[in-house]
């Protein structure tokens, strides 16, 4: 059997509606020792084809990371063979909170080998990651993040944090996982040893590695809330308690947020105006993202400027030469800190503004 992806993306939406699936997205992880991760990478793609399972996995020596879309009528057979993986038995499945903000979150189903499952730039080799600090239910970490003595961190980059936060958190205003320890222990937890630490992130991977690198650095109460933002939303409305959260839990699916309160906390990069809603470029060389209000999704035609929206314009044949030998990763894991956002680049100045400008 095949084991990779050949369609392009409208024959994959073309298929997904053929199947006909109603899918459920959940995400999961472990830390684990994993002697061959390719040939359990095999082992996976083979049995969730079978299922007509969707998403995003990364397998490596230290574990497993996982985001996909089940078909409903699948998930009890898919739960029963992931349970029959010795050491995944009994994991726990994050639910996303709200599946309805894009028909489909996955197209395609991925499982790449990585060198770990979360990037972390550490090169200690005494470092274990399965030593991990205290895990908080939702009523736990409402609780101790009560109390003003203790420090709450979230562990998630800047484009994440700028949508949905939790009450009181420090948002570290960083690019990347690996960034992020080394500025986070030197700019807020120096001389706090012993104070109570708690971080959180999505789903609980980002939060886990960071609890055992932080008691391995010495540091005596850490703790993380399990399962992440994910978790606790669903968590909280079953158990009618307070929701601590505000605003978007952005996702890394076609949805890019599940909405947690009706708080809009960000603003439109092009205009300033009230929004959350991340979009990507339209413009195939550029693909940056951005936050956009619906007005300048509809002046801009979901793109980032005025330049972007020109080449979409052109004809296909045409885009595809510009595109030829173009490196666009820069821009795009610039999520949000582009001078090509007119908003954030020219701070209030309007949108009309900055178009005559340009002409």
């Amino acid at each position: 059997m095949q084991l990779w992806n050949t369609l392009n993306k409208e024959e994959l939406e073309a298929k997904l509606k053929e199947l006909g699936h109603k899918f459920v997205t959940i995400s999961f992880y472990k830390y684990a020792h994993i002697a061959n991760p390719r040939l359990f990478r095999d082992h996976l793609f083979l049995m969730w084809s079978k299922l007509d399972i969707v998403g995003r996995t990364y397998i490596a020596t230290e574990g497993i990371n996982a985001q996909i879309a089940i078909p409903t009528n699948y998930l009890s057979q898919f739960r029963e063979e992931l349970y029959e993986i010795t050491f995944l038995n009994g994991i726990r499945l994050n639910f996303a909170v709200d599946d309805a903000e894009a028909e489909f979150t996955f197209l395609k189903l991925k499982i790449k080998v990585r060198d770990k499952i979360l990037a972390d730039g550490l090169i200690d080799k005494t470092f274990d990651v399965t030593n991990k600090g205290k895990h908080l239910n939702a009523r736990e970490f409402n609780d101790l993040t009560n109390n003003n003595e203790t420090i709450l961190i979230d562990f998630r980059n800047h484009y994440e944090s700028e949508v949905g936060y939790f009450k009181g958190a420090i948002l570290p205003d960083v690019d990347t996982f690996r960034e992020s320890l080394p500025h986070i222990e030197s700019t807020y937890l120096k001389g706090q040893e012993d104070k109570n630490i708690v971080m959180y992130c999505t789903g609980g991977i980002r939060c886990e590695k960071a609890s055992a690198w932080f008691k391995h650095r010495g540091f005596k109460n850490v703790h993380q809330l399990e399962g992440g933002i994910i978790k606790y939303a669903n968590e909280v409305r079953e158990l009618g308690i307070e929701n601590k959260f505000i605003g978007k839990n952005f996702v890394f699916d076609e949805r890019r947020g599940e909405r947690i309160t009706d708080d809009v906390i960000a603003v439109c990069h092009q205009c300033g105006e009230a929004a959350d809603t991340h979009t990507n470029c339209m413009n195939h060389s550029c693909h940056l993202l951005f936050i956009q209000c619906t007005s300048c999704m509809t002046k801009m035609e979901n793109c980032c400027s005025l330049e972007c929206l020109e080449i979409t314009h052109l004809p296909e044949e045409t885009q595809k030469e510009l595109r030829k030998g173009f490196e666009n990763s820069n821009q795009i894991f610039k999520k949000g800190r582009s001078q090509k956002l007119i908003f954030k680049a020219n701070k209030e100045k309007p949108l009309s503004l900055i178009q005559q400008s340009n002409k």
